[in-house]
């Protein structure tokens, strides 16, 4: 499957270029984001506790994708149609940014984000076509 990442984007409008970091940007992460727009907490894997990026470090961002399943292992990458339809992610625009994450092997244009530790995943996605922007879904991951 050769998908081109704009395929992976809502064919609506996309979000303003720097949307503003406020609970009406992104609802479900409006306690988890200071004032100057950053993330408050760690950002943790949910299943070993591994953490994935350090408290400042990453912005919200709100680019709709379906990500498939989360499982364990390399079945991350997953072809098959099931999946969750994520729009909140956190966007790290520096891969040197994550203390602790693991990509795929190539899907079409796009590499999955996985924890580095217990490989569960995707947490997240990132497009080749794009070098400088990485996002980890709010829903699969926690936070401390």
């Amino acid at each position: 499957m050769a998908a081109a990442c704009a395929e992976m984007e809502p064919a609506a409008a996309p979000p303003p270029p720097s949307p503003p970091p406020t609970a009406a940007a992104a609802p479900g992460s409006a306690e988890l984001v200071c004032a100057q727009g950053r993330n408050l907490k760690a950002v943790l894997c949910q299943r070993c506790r591994s953490r994935v990026l350090l408290p400042g470090a990453v912005t919200p961002s709100l680019p709709q994708l379906l990500l498939p399943a989360m499982r364990k292992k390399a079945a991350a990458t997953g072809g098959g149609g099931d999946g969750d339809v994520v729009r909140e992610h956190w966007l790290v625009r520096d891969m040197f940014s994550f203390e602790n994450v693991g990509f795929t092997r190539d899907v079409g244009n796009v590499k999955f984000l996985v924890c580095a530790d217990c490989e569960a995943g995707p947490i997240g996605w990132h497009c080749l076509d794009d070098k400088d922007s990485f996002y980890v879904a709010l829903e699969r991951v926690a936070h401390e």
